[in-house]
């Protein structure tokens, strides 16, 4: 089955490490809910939030285009409207999921501007 970022699916708790707990989506598939997408505040054991075998419904936050791994969230359930929930338009909220995808900013556009930079810094000097 494929997935998608902000999905809410069903899935069923297959492990649990110190840093989050594994989830069973599909035969093939599984994710991973890290321990500061459990719930929100602060979480030291998850063993007192899960079981193995536990029915779960999680947000998919994103998949790796390169791996294929997926991350996921309990504590974004809540929040998250779902397909049929009418969305009002807010621009002052802004969803953010975390994506790999490459974008046109970062260090390059700084490169770019870097030898007019330097060319103002001489005749400041001078």
């Amino acid at each position: 089955m494929p997935y998608k970022i902000g999905q809410l699916v069903t899935g069923a708790v297959t492990g649990i490490q110190p840093y989050g707990g594994f989830i069973k989506l599909d035969e093939q598939t599984q994710g991973l809910v890290h321990i500061s997408e459990f719930k929100s505040g602060i979480v030291k054991d998850l063993n007192g939030e899960l079981k193995v075998g536990d029915q779960v419904q999680v947000i998919v936050l994103d998949i790796d285009q390169y791996t294929g791994k997926i991350s996921l969230s309990l504590r974004q359930v809540g929040i998250m409207p779902l397909k049929d929930t009418p969305i009002i338009k807010n621009n002052s909220v802004k969803r953010h999921f975390w994506t790999n995808y490459h974008l046109d900013y970062g260090f390059e556009p700084i490169a770019l501007a870097l030898p007019g930079w330097i060319e103002e810094a001489k005749k400041r000097i001078s």
